[in-house]
């Protein structure tokens, strides 16, 4: 629960110095990752593999989006959350994001809980074309519900297609 509190008021304090409406013109993307799961804790690890849709409706900087992953260990996590976009400069975006899903460990880690929360950031070049490439950090962690609150870290590489870009 700390970890949820610590990202909402860094949302708020982001929010407040983020560049005036650079996000407000931004597509929606596809995001496709792939990196690695228990990274930061003593965990075990496995591969990881992402896709999520970030909409481009924007409610006052803060963006929806769902998304899912796999890993070589057979646990399946969706998600639905929220992200904000803020810009360093025209090529740098820092995405700060948090979402709450569904979990099945498989033949993975157990996580203590099929409910379990999402924090965390990704750091992404923005081309020319709006397509990004990025390095992502987040945390899982069932926020105390469960009887055991394990938690584990995922790491992955993004590399993010406007949606429009698909289509034209």
């Amino acid at each position: 629960m700390k970890t949820l509190i610590k990202l909402i008021t860094a949302f708020i304090v982001a929010w407040m110095i983020a560049t005036p409406a650079r996000a407000a013109d931004d597509p929606a993307y596809i995001s496709l990752g792939a990196g690695a799961t228990g990274v930061i804790a003593d965990r075990a690890q496995g591969a990881a593999f992402n896709i999520e849709y970030r909409s481009d409706i924007n409610l006052w900087k803060i963006r929806p989006f769902v998304g899912g992953f796999a890993t070589s260990d057979a646990s399946l996590y969706g998600y639905f959350g929220f992200l904000m976009d803020i810009y360093f400069g025209p090529r740098w975006v820092l995405t700060p994001n948090t979402a709450v899903g569904a979990y099945s460990e498989g033949d993975g880690q157990d996580l203590g809980h099929v409910i379990e929360f999402r924090s965390g950031f990704e750091l992404a070049y923005r081309f020319d074309d709006r397509s990004r490439l990025g390095i992502a950090v987040h945390h899982l962690s069932n926020a105390g519900i469960g009887d055991d609150n394990p938690g584990t870290e995922t790491a992955l590489i993004y590399y993010s297609v406007p949606l429009n870009s698909l289509f034209d």
